[in-house]
Formats: C-alpha cells, structure tokens, sequence
C-alpha cells in the first residue's frame, strides 16, 4: 500500500476506472454476442440492428478510451464481415 496520500487517492481512482472499464467492456461482449446470435437463428434484420448498438458501444469506448480506435475498427470490421455473409 502506498504511504503518500496522492498515490492512495489515484489507488482509488484507478479501482473505481477499471470496475467501470470492465462494465463497459462486457456491455459491448453481450451486444456482439447478440448480433451473432440473430445471425445463427437467421433473422438477418435483427442482426443489423444489434450491429447498429455494438458499433455505438465501441465507437463510445473509444471516446472514453477503453479501447483504442484501431482495436474498435477491427473488430466492429470483423462483426460486419460476419453480417455480410
């Protein structure tokens, strides 16, 4: 533990950035997982509008910068790819 008061404030700060990091991540996992899953029962327009959320949460990942803005186009690239097919 760190005996310098500023580093005990940024300890916290660091614990309270990561919990809301890893929320935000798996919001984005349960849409991309959504979009896959209207994608194996066949229903194409329903994939397209779960695709539509998933680009919307990692576009705001990248703004928050949870993620890093080649990591967001290379997956929501991959997801497309998929919806495509």
């Amino acid at each position: 533990m760190a005996n310098i008061k500023s580093a005990q404030k940024r300890i916290l700060v660091a614990e309270r950035n990561n919990e809301r990091n890893v929320a935000f991540k798996s919001s984005i996992k349960t849409a991309v997982k959504k979009v896959l899953e209207s994608l194996k029962s066949g229903e194409v327009d329903t994939a397209k509008e779960n695709l539509k959320q998933a680009y919307k949460l990692y576009d705001k990942a990248v703004t928050k910068g949870i993620l890093h803005k080649n990591t967001a186009a290379r997956k929501k690239s991959r997801l497309t790819k998929k919806v495509n097919a």
